[in-house]
């Protein structure tokens, strides 16, 4: 492996439009593309491959490959502009590392497929608005949407920060300033704390880690900025309960006080095949939070938060997962098969019976 080979195998990637490049001894590369993954039939890879791979990579991020690095998130660009994600790794003594694609423009809601009301959504003078799913669903994708949208159509100063930059974005109408972890900041909370003193209208920060990072989210919403951010979590309810979780106990009813007053929305992904399993296409949960939803975050009452989702379509432009399912089933967009894989209600089939 040398650094010409490397960088073939990713403009391959790059050019095919896959997802994501594994690395790993003793398989060759792998390419997941359209959801499912592809072995290549270039060589297995050795220790040595894999650990040249982990150095040019680092090397590009200004580090060093040292014994200690067990895991850790880079970047790496091409010469030609394309762009990757990395997360590298320690298995079995050697390394592997997983390359995502980072899209070389950032889409449209229209081009993405995405609910028009994100438009909306992001017409907020301040709060908390979370985008959720489960890895390599689209949580980047959208949060780049949203922030294009501002950045084309409202005079903001935005300061996003991330582990690491994915998404590049040129001023227009906002002026962006972006911020990584580990070469312009020592951590989310630190880069937080600093962001509010930097003359924000909105901040987005790459992901919600740790209690000291959610706290800082909600204290800069709570000041009145408009702050974005991701969870590893499926839905609104799921979403709510894993915020009020990282908090003590005894810090858990004040939180769900705090949570009612700032939460604008949730936005929950899953990406799945169309009809002609060729392309993806989004499964959109959106929760908008009214008085009442207001109401049962406060209370405790999450349980009935699906309900109100479901009955505010008309009103309020919000889909359980469900709802969308059955939306995507009419349009012929997927099929039933992959509606019932997707969907965790047992109410489904009589919902497309109905429908």
């Amino acid at each position: 492996m040398d650094a010409k080979v490397l960088n073939q195998i990713l403009d391959i990637a790059f050019d095919k439009k896959v997802s994501d490049v594994h690395f790993e001894v003793d398989n060759p590369p792998f390419f997941r593309g359209k959801g499912q993954l592809i072995r290549s039939k270039l060589p297995d890879l050795t220790a040595e491959d894999t650990e040249f791979i982990a150095q040019k990579i680092l090397e590009q991020n200004d580090r060093e490959l040292t014994p200690d690095i067990l895991e850790t998130d880079a970047s790496y660009a091409l010469e030609n502009g394309g762009r990757f994600r990395v997360s590298l790794f320690k298995q079995r003594g050697a390394y592997g590392i997983v390359m995502r694609v980072i899209p070389p423009e950032i889409g449209s809601f229209d081009d993405l497929h995405l609910p028009k009301v994100l438009s909306e959504i992001v017409k907020a003078p301040n709060g908390l608005v979370l985008v959720t799913g489960p890895t390599g669903n689209g949580k980047s994708t959208t949060l780049a949407a949203m922030l294009k949208h501002l950045n084309t159509t409202r005079d903001y100063n935005i300061i996003t920060i991330e582990d690491p930059i994915e998404f590049l974005f040129k001023s227009e109408k906002s002026c962006i300033i972006q911020r990584e972890v580990g070469f312009d900041t020592a951590s989310f909370s630190a880069a937080l704390k600093a962001s509010l003193r930097m003359d924000p209208d909105v901040i987005m920060v790459g992901e919600m880690r740790d209690l000291e990072t959610i706290d800082s989210c909600v204290k800069a919403a709570e000041t009145g900025h408009l702050v974005f951010s991701t969870l590893h979590t499926q839905g609104a309810v799921a979403s709510i309960n894993r915020l009020i979780g990282h908090f003590p106990p005894d810090a858990q009813e004040i939180v769900r006080q705090r949570l009612a007053d700032i939460l604008v929305a949730t936005v929950s992904l899953r990406l799945v095949k169309d009809s002609s399993g060729e392309n993806l296409v989004p499964v959109v949960e959106i929760m908008r939070t009214t008085t009442t939803i207001q109401a049962c975050i406060r209370e405790g009452r999450l349980e009935e938060i699906e309900r109100h989702i479901e009955n505010g379509r008309s009103e309020y432009y919000m889909q359980t997962m469900d709802q969308h399912l059955v939306e995507l089933c009419e349009k012929k967009i997927i099929t039933v098969d992959i509606a019932k894989s997707i969907s965790r209600s047992m109410d489904l089939e009589r919902k497309l019976m109905v429908s």
